[in-house]
């Protein structure tokens, strides 16, 4: 019966919004935030405020150092790049129309039994080994029970007790412009869950008609199921339609299921950073490392990878750690660095002030454009979660073949491939920005493994490639060049065959059209003169046809060698071999006939 429902009312979308529901008409069901911002106001009355300006904060930071010790960890929620959602088979595309890829499993009409994607498993082994953690060859899942308007069930399929890695552990290189070195931070548990749905917000109070309503199938559906969902459908219908009333005026929310079962990986670092820096620097490791292993596209920007910071401070010497304070779903890596800091000298300021009570465990949200935390809710405890072993999931068995065989297809891990590089002898800036991006790093590798001079192809790839990438806007990927023709470009000019301008001019041509070094070589007849004797002739033509320059230089005007040289490559059309023509050169200027 949930399934012909469902299928009905995914035909007949109906518009679920408060202003469709309740009209101000002479101040009757007249529903604004009104009353709730006033009650917010009293609140903020009675409850100091903690203004951190610029000067103070930067104070503060300095003052941690001496005084206060800032305790940092992350709970890293990790997109899956699965063709179809955890339990059920709708496939997830970012962008697509509000609840158009749900079923009666994602949307938890009751009835519904979901089915574990293998996909899902395969991908938490692969994160779990490349973390270095120990895997439990048994785990479950469990119900997370919480009430939210985007959760149609009521409760988060996740896993609690016994996850499926444990105990690893990551390692991060620092950026050489915060100081470099590096550092090794622990990671407390991996863990497979569903995604919840998403609320959307309408500052015009209209949605289009297309767009499928999220809520009404699961109240609809209800009604017909037994009186043994009637408590749990005012329940949860109440909830539900007093968060929907919460608008201001004109805003509308709306639900949009499509994200609603979407697999994740939970990734919760153990509290080992101290500033916002090894926090950022520790998320991007993560994002590298998903992108390496192929498990998600880690774009903060969608969604595919969210940070949820615990911070708290404590005088240097306690053990015990101070009030902890959640900034939720971050989405940057400088987010992650800049909330930090202001929460630690938010908290800070607090302490030094004697009001250390005031802070409170609480959920707080990154204002980006006042460069500030504000408070969101009290932070729930696990036993307001109240889980419980999943009864419509068996366990999860892993054997020792299987993961044998995932271990044996990673790829190298970023922080491997960075230290292979270093001893080639690159430096550490060489080294973290070829490493970034798995990409350019197979490109970097493809190219030597040409034989091509190991410095020589990092400075060309982040140098005058990675330029053209940026003005073009396109990836390592998109451009018409390959690492093979990038060695023998690499190889051209350090023979002597091309000078290194005629080795940009084709760079730029392999870039944009694609081709072969030989064949532009000996199409645009490219090669280098290197006959001293045809040399000669050049430079004693470009100092004829300039005697005045020349009788400068005798007086005393020796930049003018450069303005002679350029002539002469002029004369050659690039191709005279610099150095060749630079002694030539010389001799002839310094010469007394």
């Amino acid at each position: 019966m949930a399934s012909t429902l469902f299928r009905s009312i995914h035909n007949h979308p109906l518009l679920l919004c408060p202003t469709a529901l309740f009209r101000r008409k002479n101040g009757v069901l007249y529903c604004t935030m009104k009353g709730t911002e006033a009650q917010t106001a009293t609140q903020e009355k009675q409850k100091p405020q903690i203004k951190v300006p610029p000067r103070t904060q930067t104070k503060t930071i300095d003052k941690i150092s001496k005084d206060y010790e800032a305790i940092i960890g992350i709970e890293t929620h990790v997109q899956l790049n699965t063709l179809t959602k955890a339990f059920c088979s709708c496939p997830y595309n970012y962008g697509s129309l509000p609840n158009t890829s749900v079923c009666p499993i994602c949307m938890g009409l009751p009835g519904a039994l979901p089915v574990l994607n293998s996909k899902v498993i395969e991908f938490a082994v692969k994160v779990g080994l490349a973390l270095n953690c120990k895997l439990s060859f048994n785990s479950k899942f469990d119900r997370k029970q919480y009430f939210y308007p985007d959760l149609p069930k009521g409760y988060q399929i996740s896993q609690f007790d016994v996850p499926i890695a444990t105990g690893g552990y990551v390692d991060v290189d620092l950026p050489v412009e915060f100081g470099g070195g590096h550092r090794r931070f622990g990671i407390t548990r991996v863990h497979m869950e569903e995604d919840a749905g998403k609320l959307l917000h309408s500052e015009n109070g209209s949605y289009s008609e297309e767009i499928t309503a999220a809520l009404l199938p699961k109240y609809c559906t209800t009604f017909y199921c037994g009186l043994d969902y009637i408590l749990p459908f005012f329940s949860r219908m109440f909830l539900d339609f007093i968060y929907l009333w919460h608008c201001y005026f004109h805003v509308s929310i709306r639900v949009d299921l499509n994200r609603a079962g979407v697999p994740l990986l939970e990734i919760v670092s153990e509290p080992d950073m101290r500033t916002g820096i090894e926090a950022a620097e520790y998320a991007a490791e993560l994002q590298r490392l998903v992108r390496y292993l192929g498990v998600s596209n880690g774009n903060m920007q969608e969604g595919s990878l969210r940070c949820d910071v615990n911070v708290s401070v404590r005088p240097i010497g306690q053990s015990k750690f101070g009030t902890k304070v959640e900034i939720k779903n971050l989405n940057s890596f400088s987010s992650v660095s800049r909330s930090i800091d202001f929460e630690i000298s938010r908290q800070v300021l607090l302490h030094s002030q004697g009001q250390g009570d005031q802070i409170t465990q609480e959920t707080r949200l990154w204002e980006e454009g006042a460069q500030k935390t504000v408070t969101m809710r009290k932070k729930e405890g696990l036993a307001d979660y109240r889980y419980f072993p999943e009864p419509d999931l068996p366990e999860v068995i892993l054997t020792k073949e299987y993961v044998d065989s995932i271990h044996d297809s990673l790829p190298e891990a970023p922080e491997v491939k960075r230290r292979r590089y270093e001893k080639m002898g690159l430096s550490m800036q060489d080294v973290l920005l070829l490493a970034n991006d798995i990409n350019v790093a197979q490109f970097f590798d493809a190219t030597i493994a040409k034989e091509a001079d190991v410095k020589l192809a990092a400075n060309w790839i982040m140098g005058d490639i990675a330029a053209y990438m940026k003005n073009e806007k396109l990836t390592i990927n998109e451009i018409k060049l390959v690492p093979q023709e990038l060695a023998e470009l690499i190889a051209s000019i350090k023979g002597g065959t091309i000078s290194g301008k005629i080795g940009k001019e084709i760079l730029f041509e392999l870039l944009a059209k694609g081709g072969t070094v030989k064949g532009l070589i000996k199409e645009k007849d490219l090669v280098q003169i290197v006959d001293p004797l045809e040399i000669e002739k050049m430079v004693d033509k470009v100092l004829a046809e300039n005697p005045k320059q020349l009788e400068q230089y005798r007086g005393g005007k020796t930049k003018l060698q450069g303005y002679f040289a350029g002539q002469v490559m002029k004369v050659s059309k690039g191709k005279a071999n610099p150095g060749l023509l630079n002694k030539i050169l010389l001799e002839k200027l310094n010469s007394k006939s």
